[in-house]
């Protein structure tokens, strides 16, 4: 009975060291080994018989990962400040570096990005990060990048993802834009009067050279005038009446109307 005991005993021990050895790997996925201390060849994806109390193995994820920066405070360089936020896409490269020179490279990637992204935009004016943010982005992932390279890790994208600036900043703005547009609308309507008075002139010009169109546009501002249903009341006065003054304001003599001759 003692001998059929210890054969289970045995068996059992035996099953579950074997399930501890062996070791499957994913695709997507390598395994830093180490036995007895020492690091051992990189494993790839399969399956892997490792003995559970000689090797010891790191699982590295080489997946694109998503980061998140939560909120930073930061001074632009024209003393405003402001809230931001940001987005990090960053890849393992080489698993071993990500695992023997950086105790954990994910905390340390999100600490490099926040640093990061006070000390770049701290460096720009407020206007410049409102309106250049895909210039500053890749300035952020250089940045990031560079100090990441020696664990392994490769930064692919960072991205600004909000920007929150005083209510009284976004007040004075408003203003700005306000006052801006009314500017370029009093240039096109300052722009506009002086292609009308250039029209003007040149129709001024023609008439006073054709004394019959200027009577022609006499009588027909008459017949408009008439055709309006309002209570004005025009006297209408001859052009040899209006004649003398449209000449001496012209320079131009006004031909007489032609007269009615009975048959």
């Amino acid at each position: 009975m003692t001998w059929t005991v210890i054969a289970v005993i045995v068996v059992v021990v035996v099953i579950v060291l074997a399930a501890m050895s062996v070791k499957v790997l994913r695709e997507y996925e390598r395994a830093v080994v180490f036995r007895f201390g020492r690091l051992r060849p990189l494993l790839g994806p399969g399956p892997h018989l490792l003995l559970p109390l000689v090797n010891q193995l790191v699982r590295v994820d080489l997946r694109i990962v998503t980061l998140t920066i939560p909120p930073q405070e930061i001074i632009t360089r024209d003393n405003v400040p402001a809230r931001v936020n940001a987005v990090v896409l960053f890849q393992v490269l080489d698993p071993e570096k990500s695992v023997m020179a950086v105790e954990n490279f994910a905390v340390a990637t999100s600490q490099i990005a926040q640093t990061s992204l006070r000390s770049v935009l701290g460096r720009v004016e407020l206007d410049t990060l409102l309106a250049h943010r895909s210039d500053l982005n890749e300035d952020l992932r250089a940045t990031i990048d560079i100090q990441a390279v020696p664990w392994g890790v490769s930064v692919k994208v960072v991205e600004i993802k909000d920007v929150e600036i005083p209510e009284s900043m976004q007040r004075a703005m408003a203003r700005e834009a306000e006052a801006e547009r009314e500017r370029r609308a009093k240039i096109i309507n300052a722009h506009g009067e002086l292609q009308a008075s250039e029209e003007l002139r040149q129709a001024a010009d023609t008439l006073s050279r054709s004394p019959a169109s200027l009577q022609l546009r006499y009588l027909q501002t008459l017949l408009e005038l008439g055709a309006d249903q309002n209570s004005t009341v025009v006297f209408p006065l001859p052009m040899d009446i209006i004649g003398p003054f449209m000449q001496k304001f012209t320079g131009a003599p006004v031909a007489p109307p032609p007269e009615n001759r009975s048959p």
